[in-house]
């Protein structure tokens, strides 16, 4: 990461702009992130986005082994370009990958489903670790395959008739609780470190300046000569 860069393209946004991203990374966190397996209505994908960056959680790993993760622009409010999207396709075991990816991150991979040995949100001990909580396709949810590897599951406590939430209902519940959790322990290290934070602002900064190729081989060809 050079910091170098990072303060000459600084300088081409407003001191409002830059200041709006710092307070921004301050909250951010990988200490939480999201898993999607193949969700395939446009409304939900976008409202767990929406939701994802509203509450501070910088990463969403996205598999599209069946499914097309589709984006719909009015009801997501532009947080995917604030977001860091991985995506996992066209390859047959793609929910494989990124769950074993995670583990190798020292991430608890956490099955917001209905098991036997699940707990409900209230009860879960966020201090054990870095978690990913995973989010399975609306009507199958999720597969065997990654409850086989999951290495807890997680419910949402539920009065009614009706099995389950929609799915971004579920995101919104889970997400909020245990943001709220996160930040209120003073015994869990969430926040970004330094380099992590200054990685995301400049891609924030790029997207956000014209011409930011030409931007950097203008400071490139001035570092060199």
């Amino acid at each position: 990461m050079d910091k170098k860069l990072l303060e000459y393209l600084s300088g081409y946004i407003t001191p409002q702009r830059l200041e709006l991203y710092n307070k921004v990374l301050a909250t951010r966190t990988r200490y939480l992130t999201v898993v999607l397996e193949d969700i395939f209505q446009a409304q939900n994908a976008s409202a767990v986005l929406r939701t994802c960056d509203c509450f501070g959680v910088q990463d969403v790993h996205i598999i599209e082994n069946r499914n097309e993760f589709k984006v719909n622009r009015e009801i997501a409010m532009g947080s995917s370009k604030w977001l860091t999207m991985k995506k996992y396709n066209g390859a047959e075991n793609g929910n494989l990958e990124v769950i074993r990816k995670l583990k190798a991150e020292n991430y608890r991979i956490v099955a917001t489903t209905p098991h036997l040995n699940d707990q409900e949100l209230p009860d879960f001990d966020l201090s054990k670790g870095k978690t990913a909580l995973v989010f399975g396709s609306e009507l199958p949810g999720i597969t065997d395959s990654i409850i086989n590897e999951a290495d807890e599951f997680l419910k949402i406590p539920m009065y009614g008739f009706t099995e389950s939430f929609n799915i971004s209902v579920s995101a919104a519940i889970i997400l909020h609780h245990l943001t709220l959790k996160m930040r209120q322990d003073n015994n869990i290290d969430w926040r970004l470190s330094e380099q992590e934070s200054d990685e995301i602002k400049l891609e924030w900064i790029r997207k956000g300046i014209k011409r930011p190729d030409l931007l950097e081989k203008r400071f490139l060809k001035g570092n060199i000569s």
